[in-house]
């Protein structure tokens, strides 16, 4: 009886994990059903890697005089990295299409936050009995799920329009590395929802952190072409991990960060501490902002 009281959330007992995935559950469907209203948004959104990565493409192609010679140029320039490819357009394509799950899980979050704040219900959502890291991951989910739908879609279209053909590499490795690259973009947003709380706003802060994200990632180049400063800390930063490994995977070509296992040895080592670090800051800056002025004020 007393094991049933607690998972069903009565008394003073701590709710059991039924109760807390349930919340999980309800936070994933509801904006999962707020999107499908909108199912243009999704559709757009898988475009927009498309047109990313045209536009380097086709300056390219005008700049060279011909696709081979672009292909040439492309695999002269980034063989001294270690990462000579002909297959560019392949290489655009997925850096612009890994560049919009980063984007999208960091504005889905950011928006989210601002948009609880406007609209007064942040402090509700404090003041409910269930953790707000549930809450979290809730949000967390519906972000993956939808920046994954818009991944796979601008890889299948892109691949048409371009005209290449990403299964003649390893596929599945490189979506398994996507996968383990998903904790690290948790914690990243987690940082990112905190910054949007305590300064109350969202919209200039993504759009400046949103081309910010595309240098560091080199989702057009190899970031050995930084200067060593620059290189450092694009190379720390976890999705130029893991758009390296991808990349590397799926082209075959040579990681910037060492053989596989050392690959692999640090997209677990970024998908265990970046979360933790992530939800701990998101939980001092929380703690600062009910001290100083409530999350009521927005």
């Amino acid at each position: 009886m007393a094991a049933e009281t607690v998972h069903r959330g009565f008394g003073a007992a701590t709710p059991g994990w039924r109760a807390n995935a349930n919340v999980v559950w309800t936070v994933f469907l509801a904006r999962l059903r707020i999107i499908m209203r909108y199912k243009g948004a999704v559709l757009l959104e898988s475009f927009l890697p498309i047109v990313f990565a045209s536009l380097p493409i086709f300056l390219g192609i005008a700049v060279a005089g011909s696709e081979q010679n672009a292909a040439d140029n492309f695999f002269q320039n980034t063989n001294s990295a270690g990462q000579g490819t002909s297959e560019y357009r392949l290489y655009m394509l997925l850096g612009s299409s890994t560049f919009m799950v980063v984007s999208l899980m960091l504005w889905l979050i950011g928006y989210w936050v601002r948009r609880e704040q406007e609209t007064g219900t942040l402090e509700s959502i404090y003041l409910a009995p269930a953790k707000r890291l549930h809450v979290l991951a809730g949000v967390t989910s519906y972000t993956l799920v939808r920046s994954l739908m818009a991944f796979v879609t601008a890889m299948v279209i892109g691949s048409l329009v371009f005209g290449v053909n990403p299964l003649t590499g390893n596929l599945a490795g490189a979506l398994a590395y996507l996968i383990i690259g998903i904790p690290a973009l948790w914690g990243i947003s987690f940082i990112f929802g905190a910054i949007v709380m305590r300064i109350k706003e969202a919209n200039s802060v993504i759009q400046l952190l949103q081309w910010v994200l595309a240098f560091l990632m080199g989702v057009y180049f190899p970031v050995t072409m930084f200067p060593p400063l620059v290189r450092f800390v694009a190379m720390a930063f976890p999705p130029t991990l893991m758009n390296d490994a991808m990349r590397s995977t799926l082209l075959g070509i040579s990681s910037l960060y060492g053989p596989w296992y050392v690959v692999l040895g640090l997209m677990f080592l970024a998908a265990w501490t970046v979360p933790l670090l992530g939800y701990e800051f998101f939980g001092r800056m929380e703690r600062r902002i009910k001290r100083d002025q409530g999350v009521g004020q927005f």
